[in-house]
């Protein structure tokens, strides 16, 4: 009987000491992290959703939400803490800035400005010049007014003949020969549906400016003043799922 006891004894302390093992196994609980996106998923967000589907994010100790854009900007939703990251654009973050807006952009997701200004080929816009007389698809930034004109001066055109739409939100590929004459995108998003759609465009490139206009980084990562101060490890361990991701 005692062999018995002993023997249930020996089981129960093993079971417990396995239960442990186990339990310290599955480690932390994931820190909770939403990531709030520029646009609907595209090119551009390629390294983000491969580190996600590969479990890299979860390798971290995150666990990731990613949040599509929907009615308020991603520079107020992160500056005001309700996303702790988000992908923008450097000419929206530095206007931002301007504004107070307390977000910091911390990586490039492309090194090198790829954008440039679409058109219907019917417009006969190929070079800046052309955007004179013509109406401009925006979003109201000095910013892109300041580009427009810099790019049209170069040329030696006349920038104050350009009109200027607030498209805000929209297709603009659907707005282009209706509402607006030219847009500003990059090309590894909507040049390729414009291909896709059978669309017959004309397209400026920036790089083909870059002695008249910055050559800045776009589109990038943005987190808040507040959460890279608080907790600059998590921001370090997303960073590093997400560099996973674009090397991949």
């Amino acid at each position: 009987m005692k062999r018995l006891h002993l023997s249930l004894l020996v089981l129960m302390v093993v079971a417990a000491i396995v239960l442990v093992i186990v339990f310290n196994s599955k480690g932390p609980t994931a820190e909770k992290v939403s990531l709030m996106l520029d646009w609907t998923p595209n090119a551009n967000h390629t390294g983000i959703y491969v580190a996600y589907d590969k479990g890299w994010f979860a390798e971290e100790g995150i666990d990731l939400e990613i949040i599509a854009p929907a009615g308020v900007t991603v520079e107020t939703v992160v500056g005001s803490g309700k996303a702790e990251f988000g992908i923008s654009f450097q000419e929206y973050v530095t206007s931002a800035r301007i504004e107070g807006v307390p977000i910091v952009s911390i990586a490039a997701i492309i090194q090198h400005n790829t954008s440039g200004f679409i058109s219907l080929k019917d417009r006969g816009i190929t070079k800046a010049a052309d955007f004179a007389g013509h109406s401009y698809g925006g979003f109201g930034l000095q910013i892109e007014k300041a580009i427009i004109s810099a790019m049209i001066t170069r040329d030696g055109g006349s920038p104050e003949s350009v009109k200027y739409v607030n498209v805000s939100e929209g297709d603009l590929l659907s707005m282009l020969g209706r509402d607006i004459d030219f847009a500003w995108i990059y090309y590894g998003v909507e040049g390729i549906e414009a291909a896709q759609r059978s669309l017959e465009v004309d397209y400026v490139e920036m790089s083909d400016y870059f002695d008249a206009v910055p050559d800045y980084y776009t589109p990038v990562i943005i987190s808040s003043e507040k959460l890279i101060a608080e907790n600059p490890q998590m921001v370090e361990r997303f960073m590093a799922a997400v560099a996973r991701g674009y090397e991949y």
